[in-house]
């Protein structure tokens, strides 16, 4: 999509066009995960052990990366509205350059941090192993994944929907076919096992890259080429002042899953149970929300780069619309049946008998949840990412942990208030604070 339409295209048919590629990607995303855990455990339980002690790990270098490309596509969108392209194809540059150097943070840990990490967690010599070699192979050859960002991201900034959606899938794709073949021995190919896995994995990352940089050439109205680059300090600054606090809060939902299972445990053997089969369900509710929201940053960025203050109301209205309509519909699945939901995950009678209301308390909060989530993304795109993080951490951390441990010692079904209690009074937070930025900034458009 030329990148002119960010600025001129009716809001509601431009937001939804933003949108949608990126909510069938993070679908295909969580799905070839799925199925990529799904073949580890049929090696051993050790295995999936392994994988699943590497899996934070993972989870914070998509953080790091998702961080980069919030700073990347909010100051790169900023820079398109207000027209001065010779100084977005500079911020586009460093923003690949700030990736390389996540590489070589990345990179680092795989040389010095595999072992001694995997070490701290198990003193099983099996899974010790194959989570060594799985991690160091994801680690360590991770430019692919760290480069398939960056091109998402610029494309994304530029009004390419598709050009995402494109390179997460046929990445996906690579993954799944190779996962079977050298995980267990296919045709010519050996059986590698874990170490299998980690190779598919790196490989449908560097597929992925080399898809980003072939549509990257499509960009004719905004060329691209290392040719005189040199790094500059003001654009990583604002690069990383941006993407540092949403990398963090990207990091907050492994520390709300640890401090909730410490606590849960404290009251009732089946609330971790229960606990980890809702965040396997929120995964798939929540990831249309985070379509929308990606799809929503660089919009919002354009117009208030080139000060349209209206376009810039008439999407974040819409957008809150939609996070509450996605998520009612999450709320309806789990009030109706909660039962069957945790049925999925082979849940016993007395699991059921303390899930089933737990879930509907939950249900209670997801509103709300979708309402900050898109508030988040508006305070971002407006160059206020410390209010992002805030938002973020009351909900995930600062609210929710000590209303579950108090509500727990007046009675333990209690616990699972905590989370409409925590959402609701994060969402008041974050109106407040709209309103707050609403006169401060978008008043002098």
């Amino acid at each position: 999509m030329d990148d002119t339409r960010m600025g001129t295209m009716p809001v509601r048919p431009l937001l939804l066009r933003m949108a949608w590629p990126m909510m069938l990607s993070m679908l295909i995303q969580a799905l070839y995960n799925l199925v990529d855990s799904m073949f580890v455990s049929r090696l051993s339980g050790e295995a999936f052990q392994a994988l699943s002690l590497a899996y934070p790990v993972q989870m914070f270098m998509v953080a790091v990366c998702v961080g980069a490309g919030v700073g990347l596509n909010a100051l790169l969108s900023k820079r398109l509205g207000q027209g001065e392209r010779t100084e977005a194809k500079s911020v586009a540059l460093n923003g690949i350059f700030l990736y390389l150097l996540c590489y070589l943070l990345f990179l680092s840990f795989a040389l010095f941090l595999a072992r001694p990490f995997m070490a701290f967690f198990t003193a099983d010599s099996a899974i010790l192993s194959a989570g060594r070699t799985y991690l160091t192979i994801v680690t360590g050859v991770s430019v692919g994944m760290t480069m398939q960002f960056a091109t998402e991201r610029i494309l994304l900034a530029c009004g390419d929907p598709v050009g995402p959606m494109v390179i997460q899938g046929v990445g996906a794709v690579v993954n799944l076919i190779m996962d079977p073949i050298l995980i267990f021995g296919l045709g010519p190919f050996p059986a590698l096992g874990v170490a299998g896995a980690a190779i598919a994995t790196v490989m449908g990352q560097w597929t992925g890259m080399a898809v980003g940089f072939l549509l990257l050439r499509r960009l004719r109205r905004f060329p691209l080429s290392p040719k005189g680059f040199r790094p500059r300090g003001d654009i990583l600054a604002e690069l990383c002042r941006i993407g540092i606090p949403a990398a963090a809060m990207q990091s907050l939902s492994s520390v709300m899953t640890l401090g909730l299972n410490k606590i849960m445990a404290l009251y009732d053997p089946n609330a971790v149970f229960i606990l980890g089969a809702y965040f396997k369900l929120q995964t798939f509710l929540i990831m249309p929300v985070s379509g929308l929201t990606n799809g929503l940053t660089p919009l919002v960025s354009f117009n208030y780069g080139a000060r349209s203050r209206e376009r810039i109301l008439a999407l974040t209205r819409f957008a809150l619309a939609l996070g509450a309509a996605i998520m009612a519909v999450g709320t309806i699945l789990l009030l109706l049946i909660p039962g069957p939901l945790l049925g999925l995950f082979g849940a016993d009678q007395a699991v059921l008998d303390s899930g089933i209301p737990a879930l509907r308390w939950i249900a209670a909060g997801l509103i709300f949840s979708g309402l900050s989530m898109v508030l988040c993304a508006v305070f971002q795109a407006l160059g206020a990412a410390m209010t992002s993080l805030v938002i973020s951490l009351l909900r995930q951390v600062v609210l929710i942990l000590p209303a579950a441990y108090l509500l727990g010692l007046v009675q333990v079904r209690l616990i699972w208030a905590s989370f409409p209690l925590a959402e609701v009074l994060a969402f008041l937070a974050a109106l407040v604070l709209f309103r707050r930025i609403q006169r401060k900034r978008l008043s002098e458009l």
